[in-house]
C-alpha cells in the first residue's frame, strides 16, 4: 500500500458506518432559507449542550453557514426520505413546496422530525476538506417516530437485532 491513503477505499469503508440523516438549515443575510442534507452530526457535550456537524469546503452554501449566527439540525424520520433526497439534490430552491416554519432564532424548522436542535454557532474548525461546526443547543424537541438511517449508500430504518427477544404489548 502506498504512503498516501486510497481515498476511494477510505470512503467505501466509511460508508459502512450507519448514521442518522439530518437536514441542516439557516438563513442568509436576506433571511432566505438555506438547507442541506447531512449525516455528519453528533453530540459533543451535555454541559453546555453542544452538537457538531461538518460541511465540505466546496459546498455552495459554505459561505452562508460560515456567517450564520444560528442554524438548526432536523433529525429525519423514516417517512421523510423524500425530504432528505430533495435537500441533497442540486436544485436551487430546496424549500419550494416544503412545509416549514421559523424557530425562535429565525432558522427554518420542519414538522414531524425525530428530533430537532436549534443552535447558536459557537465554533468553526478546519478539518481537512471540511469545516466542522460546533453549536450550542438553545432549543430542541423530539418524537417517538422511527428514524431514517443511512449506510452503504442507501437509506434504511433500524430493526431489532435478531438475538434480542421480540418486544410487544
Amino acid at each position: 500500500m502506498s504512503a498516501e491513503l486510497d481515498t476511494r477505499r477510505f470512503r467505501d469503508a466509511m460508508r459502512r458506518f450507519a448514521t442518522g440523516v439530518t437536514i441542516i438549515t439557516t438563513r442568509d443575510t436576506e433571511h432566505t432559507p438555506v438547507g442541506l442534507t447531512a449525516n455528519s452530526f453528533n453530540s459533543v457535550s451535555l454541559t453546555p449542550p453542544l452538537v457538531l456537524w461538518s460541511l465540505n469546503k466546496h459546498a455552495r452554501s459554505l459561505p452562508i453557514f460560515m456567517e450564520a449566527e444560528h442554524y438548526a439540525v432536523s433529525v429525519l424520520c423514516a417517512d421523510q426520505m423524500p425530504l432528505a433526497a430533495r435537500f441533497a439534490s442540486p436544485i436551487d430552491d430546496r424549500f419550494e413546496g416544503v412545509e416549514w416554519h421559523r424557530g425562535p432564532t429565525g432558522v427554518p424548522l420542519f414538522e414531524g422530525c425525530v428530533a430537532w436542535f436549534e443552535c447558536a454557532s459557537v465554533h468553526r474548525y478546519e478539518g481537512g476538506d471540511h469545516v466542522i461546526f460546533v453549536g450550542e443547543v438553545l432549543n430542541f424537541g423530539h418524537s417517538d417516530k422511527v428514524p431514517l438511517l443511512y449506510a452503504g449508500g442507501a437509506y434504511g430504518v433500524p430493526a431489532a437485532h435478531p438475538a434480542l427477544p421480540p418486544s410487544g404489548p
